[in-house]
């Protein structure tokens, strides 16, 4: 059996959920450290989590010799000078969403990590759910058909209280609002099984909370194999849900409903024809289920370290959902359709924030 991956855990707000993740794989991962700058939080959650060692400065983390990954779920506005600092010394590194604030940004560290020789892992582990997964098994399949139309909700709720944390709603140091934070996951669940954005138009507006950013949005997409989408997002919604439908040749996909677990079953596979009910069938027969969501991201990375596998998220695809939220705020913001893909010459491509 190969050696456990030694990891750093920076940041220990979400980055509770990374820990209790490595704790489901103990055959996987070690945890030879946490970071936080809250010395309280950080001895609280050192204790929690059987005395990991707790250190306060990043510096600190990096200088650890034993120290392969470097788990990032620090504030976004921190993300781009940390990972090239943790690449820089030879670390690994896994990131929380959103990974940073600009094409720019990302492609630049995408010639970071070729240089250092170490992998970069965004954080999307909403695709590893169940439900999502089955779906894509059908269409690498060819089992689900052509695609036709799609539509995505994500209808949550946040509250004053929620923004009383001094770095959110703030361009910058939030980086963006719920186009880049909460809608992030689910619009990357859209593009996890229908592949890239051809061409997008959006609207987005400030009218749940007293933020900077914005909280509401609609946007119109045209995929790049010609199917259709719609995408609805707010942070006022007084019932929380996630919803995903995909309408195909052969069959409908539908999620559940629960806001953070939509990827997960139960997920609805309406057959078009009895025919194309037995493939579905025999087809979900084969499927083999992982780990779901962190746990189901952390399997599959220490696969693609240890065995070489594929790396389960890459930084071609935070560029892809990147991509897409710099043409979401440009559409949004001229009233205009956007053509994808962006390159350098694009107005956005330093960065979508009004100051950027």
């Amino acid at each position: 059996m190969s050696e456990p991956i030694r990891v750093a855990v920076v940041g220990l707000g979400i980055g509770q959920s990374h820990l209790t993740a490595y704790q489901e794989l103990p055959d996987q991962y070690q945890v030879v450290a946490v970071c936080d700058v809250n010395v309280e939080r950080g001895q609280q959650v050192a204790a929690q989590f059987g005395g990991l060692p707790l250190l306060t400065r990043f510096e600190d983390v990096l200088a650890r010799d034993e120290v392969e990954v470097v788990d990032l779920c620090t504030p976004p506005f921190l993300h781009f000078e940390q990972i090239q600092a943790a690449l820089a010394a030879g670390k690994h590194v896994a990131c929380e969403k959103p990974l940073v604030g600009s094409l720019r940004e990302v492609d630049a560290l995408q010639a970071a990590s070729d240089a250092a020789g170490r992998v970069v892992m965004p954080i999307f582990q909403y695709r590893f759910g169940h439900g999502l997964q089955k779906l894509k098994w059908l269409v690498e399949r060819g089992v689900a058909g052509q695609a036709y139309v799609s539509t995505v909700e994500t209808m949550w709720r946040r509250r004053a209280a929620y923004y009383a944390v001094p770095w959110r709603g703030r361009w910058a140091t939030e980086l963006g609002g719920t186009l880049l934070g909460h809608a992030l996951h689910t619009h990357d669940m859209l593009t996890y099984i229908l592949g890239p954005v051809a061409r997008v138009y959006a609207r987005a507006s400030t009218r749940v909370n007293a933020i900077e950013t914005e909280d509401c949005a609609a946007i119109t997409l045209e995929m790049a194999d010609g199917s259709l989408a719609t995408c609805a997002v707010t942070l006022g919604s007084s019932e929380e849900i996630s919803r995903h439908r995909f309408c195909f040749s052969e069959l409908t996909a539908e999620s559940n409903t629960r806001p953070y677990t939509n990827s997960h079953e139960p997920w609805t596979f309406t057959p078009d024809t009895p025919e194309a009910a037995a493939r579905i069938e025999t087809a979900l027969a084969e499927f083999d289920p992982l780990p779901e969501r962190f746990p189901g991201q952390f399997y599959r990375f220490y696969q693609a370290l240890r065995h070489g596998a594929p790396l389960p998220v890459t930084l071609g695809d935070a560029r892809q959902a990147l991509e897409l939220v710099t043409a979401m705020y440009y559409s949004s913001a001229t009233a205009a359709p956007v053509t994808l893909p962006l390159g350098p010459d694009h107005p956005y491509y330093p960065g979508w924030q009004p100051t950027a």
